[in-house]
């Protein structure tokens, strides 16, 4: 069975940092580019990160510039989501997702992160004091 669990989230004060991490099992994760989304509540999910299948990164959102990076350890075939400087705006659920449909390994392949088909179950993430 394909699966993706994201786990890592939680409560964090602003300017705090969490790690999330994107675990993959019942494919070969090092194959494809995995992307990072996240839905605020009462917003449209929106891309966050995408790493390709070599490490190299495209960021789909210029408010995470400078505070998130994106990283995958395929030995482990998990996928992590660094966010630094968290704000209220950063509250929300966050999902990783592969694109096993259409196979791609690199980000460029899926402007704006559209062709992703398999999705994790997503760990909520609240920024307040």
């Amino acid at each position: 069975q394909l699966q993706l669990v994201e786990s890592g989230g939680g409560l964090v004060q602003p300017g705090g940092s969490l790690r999330l991490s994107c675990a993959a099992s019942g494919f070969t994760m090092d194959y494809y580019a995995i992307g990072w989304f996240r839905q605020a509540p009462g917003k449209e999910r929106e891309g966050v990160l995408c790493i390709d299948q070599n490490g190299g990164s495209t960021l789909y959102s210029d408010s995470m510039k400078g505070r998130f990076s994106i990283s995958r350890d395929n030995a482990k075939k998990t996928v992590y989501l660094q966010m630094n400087g968290l704000n209220a705006e950063d509250t929300g659920v966050y999902y990783c997702a592969a694109p096993i449909s259409s196979g791609f390994t690199f980000c460029s392949a899926s402007p704006g992160g559209k062709d992703f088909d398999l999705w994790g179950q997503g760990t909520p993430v609240t920024v307040s004091a």
